[in-house]
């Protein structure tokens, strides 16, 4: 067993929204397909399904209080926005597979599932994972997260210092694996 240094990311600000791209967007297979069927989704019905209700409300005459035509325009900029966020993220998508056999199972880097306790003995296990991935509920926490920086190169059997904000906090890695991590399905909203 040995300790590893704290790493305080504090130090480095962490990503915020507009920082995310600067980083390699590290994903699994899961987490791209959710993505792209999201992206296909907006692209092959969404959107055109939008631009036939604002071409019909604009056909209406007097747009400036015309409802349908204000709000299908509001939700075309919003679309666009979100295809143009899909189309960075998925072009710059480096897709690693956790399940690819690794030289050394016992180290953490992206895509692990590791188990964890600390000195209650309380135990946890998340899997790091893509930042278009996180799903805190499940255990999926971002490879970018204080606790996945604390977390990444250490080994089973280490004990590892993580900075909270309740103040340093000492857990002991029990187990690391390289297993399948199940993503969300994308599903579309349900219109009303």
């Amino acid at each position: 067993m040995r300790h590893t240094k704290s790493k305080d990311s504090s130090k480095d600000g962490g990503p915020n929204v507009h920082q995310i791209s600067t980083y390699k967007n590290y994903i699994t297979p899961g987490g791209h397909a959710r993505l792209t069927d999201e992206f296909l989704w907006l692209m092959n019905k969404e959107r055109p399904e939008v631009t036939a209700i604002v071409s019909w409300a604009a056909g209406n005459g007097d747009r400036s209080e015309n409802g349908d035509y204000i709000y299908g325009k509001k939700r075309l900029r919003e679309i666009d926005r979100r295809i143009h966020y899909l189309t960075k993220r998925l072009d710059i998508a480096e897709i690693i597979d956790p399940t690819i056999p690794r030289e050394d199972e016992t180290q953490i880097f992206f895509g692990a599932t590791v188990t964890f306790s600390d000195s209650n003995g309380q135990t946890e296990t998340i899997s790091i994972v893509g930042v278009d991935e996180i799903n805190t509920t499940k255990g999926s926490i971002s490879w970018i997260s204080p606790m996945a920086k604390a977390l990444i190169k250490s080994r089973q059997g280490d004990i590892v210092s993580l900075l909270t904000p309740a103040g340093v906090k000492e857990i002991e890695i029990l187990t690391v694996q390289y297993r399948e991590i199940s993503s969300e399905l994308f599903e579309p909203p349900i219109k009303r």
